[in-house]
């Protein structure tokens, strides 16, 4: 049952009946605090047309609807504003609509595919907090299209060969002495993230000794003996030379099972991974296509460019005077692969706000070619994490390391519920399971509750309260509810009767328009590609309860149908909360 569906149709019959008025949409508002009603209509738009006081109009508007709706129980007009009250028996019936439905907040499914490519690593280093954003917001957006009807591919495009691999590479040659993860006690992609901060170390050496020398820094930083070496195991890369090709393996390999670890503790996955090494070839028959068809021009050098000046921008080159590919080359090739492979309508790139030059260029290249997905091309640009500190540096190492601060924020978690006694009665095992779910709450909650296109400051301290605006909070709400639902069992209370209880209080109306208005948040977040529209809601539900538990009492309530209505509630925002939390990606608990 949608009330402010049933409002805005009866609104427009009464305009209609009363005024003989066809009015196309219906805005209804909330209704402010200080008056009494729920949703407000505002009549000051009809007064010239129809010639009468905005009083007249709202009187005869809500005499109309309590007189032909089962909704409306009341209104009253203040001005040209026409307050409207609903009906017990239209929120009772709101919620047991939703409450029987099963597949409450999933929407109806789409025959369309939509692809989500997110993380996007470079395999010379671990991931870091950057690339906690980027892996949260990619994989609860797909969640959220899933959730929209959508059949959603989760895809990962690896940057795992180029001059950075082999600077590691290089480093590790050089200065490893075959070392490896076991005997170095690291994880491997830490591991070849220390060769990649010691090759930058070695060569900012080599660079001062040639500017003392007398080269320009350029010059010094094209003539360091490291850089060209590290060119040219580049070469011999791209030339299949068996020695560099199996360093390369075996550090790839390093890489890749130390990002598994880290992906299973984010709780994120992928359906689909692409390797750079397999499409960095790609889009040179897509150069040659545009050459032909007068997208592309080549200048005199050889060099292939595209001319975008009619479109706002400038000349981009899409292949180099050699005829090796530059990255736009390579992501036009990749682009065709993906569509080939799946066929998607949609096809997202999470990716932070630095490229936005890069995908305008990339989608405007794909429409001047025609090809039929490029409209669908959404380049979902996010801000930066910053922190307190300032700017992370990975060639420094100065980066802060996404393992080690998910590990902190365990740490913070076992500290703050120690502290607040929250782990009575718990195993070693389910209190360290919990600490992990608390943890990787907050961080995911405050990562994702800012708009994705904001720069954000992250604050681990404030993330982890278990007051305001925070994963803890609602993660604690829902271990209360499920308290609740226990102790409700353990007193046989039948829940599921409780149609004699018809005097809702405030907060209990309020609820229940939370709860109603989930699916559309679901559908708003889905359009926007905003996972922290999810997170606002999840909140506001939690307050919301907080609010009816803190006023009214449930195991002592004024009747039985009294209590066994507030049980059913608490259930179905228990419920509800647990679907939200987990399109961010974030387990709620059943005990705290």
């Amino acid at each position: 049952m949608n009330i402010e569906k049933i409002l805005q149709d009866s609104i427009q019959a009464a305009l209609l009946a009363e005024f003989e008025v066809s009015e196309p949409t219906i805005a209804l508002q909330p209704t402010r605090k200080d008056f009494e009603g729920f949703y407000t209509f505002v009549v000051f738009p009809y007064v010239k047309a129809l010639r009468k006081s905005p009083v007249e109009i709202g009187n005869a508007i809500g005499n109309y609807l309590v007189s032909n709706t089962t909704v409306v129980s009341t209104f009253n007009v203040v001005q040209g504003f026409l307050n409207i009250s609903i009906a017990d028996t239209a929120w009772k019936d709101t919620f047991n609509h939703l409450k029987s439905d099963a597949s409450f907040g999933k929407l109806t499914t789409k025959d369309e595919t939509v692809m989500v490519e997110y993380s996007s690593p470079n395999t010379n280093k671990p991931l870091h907090l950057g690339h906690l954003r980027n892996n949260f917001l990619g994989y609860s957006v797909a969640q959220i299209l899933d959730a929209n009807g959508y059949n959603v591919i989760k895809a990962n495009l690896v940057n795992d060969r180029g001059i950075h691999i082999c600077k590691s590479m290089l480093a590790y040659q050089k200065f490893g002495q075959n070392e490896t993860p076991a005997s170095a006690g690291m994880k491997g992609d830490h591991l070849v993230g220390k060769y990649y901060v010691e090759f930058d170390k070695h060569y900012k050496v080599e660079v001062e000794a040639l500017k003392a020398e007398g080269l320009s820094e350029d010059d010094a930083k094209k003539q360091a003996p490291l850089m060209k070496e590290a060119q040219e195991m580049l070469l011999k890369w791209e030339q299949g030379d068996e020695e560099v090709v199996a360093l390369w393996q075996k550090m790839n390999d390093w890489v890749f099972e130390g990002f598994n670890q880290t992906y299973q503790t984010m709780g994120v996955s992928f359906d689909k991974i692409y390797k750079e090494s397999n499409t960095y070839l790609l889009g040179k028959e897509t150069v040659e296509e545009g050459l032909a068809s007068g997208v592309f021009f080549q200048k005199e050098d050889g060099s292939v460019w595209i001319d975008l000046a009619d479109e706002g921008l400038d000349q981009k080159l899409v292949l180099r005077k050699d005829g090796t590919s530059v990255y736009i080359t390579q992501d036009m090739g990749t682009a065709d692969l993906k569509y080939k492979d799946f066929g998607m309508s949609k096809s997202l790139y999470v990716v932070g706000n630095e490229q936005d030059y890069h995908f305008e260029v990339l989608f405007k290249i794909l429409k001047k070619l025609g090809r039929p997905y490029a409209e669908g091309c959404y380049h979902l640009s996010y801000g930066m994490v910053d922190l307190p500190s300032g700017k992370m540096k990975s060639r420094e190492g100065t980066v802060v390391d996404a393992d080690d601060l998910m590990q902190e924020m365990k740490d913070t978690a076992r500290e703050r519920t120690n502290e607040l006694g929250k782990i009575d009665g718990f195993t070693t095992e389910e209190a360290e399971e919990l600490y992990s779910t608390l943890a990787m709450g907050a961080l995911k909650y405050f990562l994702l509750k800012v708009d994705p296109k904001k720069r954000m400051l992250f604050n681990p301290a404030e993330s982890i309260d278990f007051q305001g605006n925070t994963g803890p909070f609602i993660q604690y709400t829902h271990a209360r509810i499920c308290s609740i639902l226990k102790k409700a069992e353990g007193l046989n209370i039948n829940i599921e009767d409780a149609s004699t209880y018809t005097s809702l209080h405030e907060v209990e109306r309020e609820i229940i328009f939370a709860l109603s208005e989930y699916p559309r948040k679901v559908a708003d977040a889905g359009r926007e590609y905003s996972p922290a529209l999810i997170a606002q809601y999840a909140y506001d539900l939690a307050k919301s309860y907080n609010r009816l538990f803190a006023e009214l009492s449930i195991f002592n309530a004024e009747s039985p149908e009294a209590m066994q209505f507030r049980v059913q509630l608490s259930k179905a925002v228990g419920e509800t909360i647990k679907k939200a939390m987990a399109l961010l990606g974030i387990k709620v608990p059943t005990r705290m």
